[in-house]
């Protein structure tokens, strides 16, 4: 009798946990970069993602059939701890005395758009969320979770994916608008006239994401 792959995992087999993250390595990048809008810092992620995933595999349920809402939740909790690391690290920064002035190279710079800059925009709308509604919005629309599927993620009744969801939807349509306001009018034409990123079958998707 074939084991199944959920039962090897948590059996510790190399094989069955190579196998996933062939499966799954690329969603949790896709979800990673959209999220820091850091190309290398999403593969960081990943890693830290598989490496923790390893260590907690004892954990995983036996039961279900897709593992990707828990390696998302794990990839989630890594983003949480990453980011207040950064926080920290940013406010270690601060205390240090002013380096010196560098020239403003904004004019140069003017009409060379490129994916990372719209993945900034995107992701300034996006801090502006709270995070509890950052993350599901994130699961459900850039990864294309199915709302059980957040639910196990994050551990949360299904009923309060939805309502983050909604209130996510609405207060993004606002934040999205101001973020466009800031920005130049070419990299408005990129996401459109009061286009939510994400919101849509491809969210910011760059030619590099496609080609990785």
């Amino acid at each position: 009798m074939e084991i199944p792959l959920r039962a090897r995992v948590r059996a510790g087999d190399p094989v069955a946990f190579g196998q996933i993250f062939d499966e799954n390595a690329r969603v949790v990048y896709r979800h990673a970069v959209r999220w820091t809008g850091d190309w290398a810092a999403a593969e960081d992620i990943v890693s830290l993602t598989f490496l923790e995933a390893w260590r907690l595999r004892k954990k995983l349920r036996p039961e279900g059939e897709s593992l990707r809402p828990w390696l998302l939740g794990i990839a989630t909790n890594v983003l949480r701890n990453t980011a207040r690391a950064a926080r920290r690290h940013q406010k270690a920064l601060a205390q240090l005395p002013p380096r010196e002035a560098v020239p403003d190279f904004a004019e140069e710079l003017v009409g060379r758009l490129s994916d990372s800059e719209l993945l900034v925009a995107a992701k300034a709308a996006l801090e502006r969320l709270r995070p509890a509604e950052r993350e599901v919005f994130a699961l459900c629309v850039w990864s294309g979770l199915e709302h059980a599927g957040v639910a196990e993620a994050l551990g949360v009744p299904v009923g309060t994916v939805r309502s983050r969801l909604s209130r996510a939807r609405g207060r993004l349509r606002e934040l999205t608008e101001q973020e466009l306001a800031r920005v130049p009018e070419n990299m408005q034409r990129h996401f459109g006239s009061g286009q939510i990123p994400g919101d849509r079958s491809c969210a910011v998707r760059s030619s590099q994401e496609k080609n990785r």
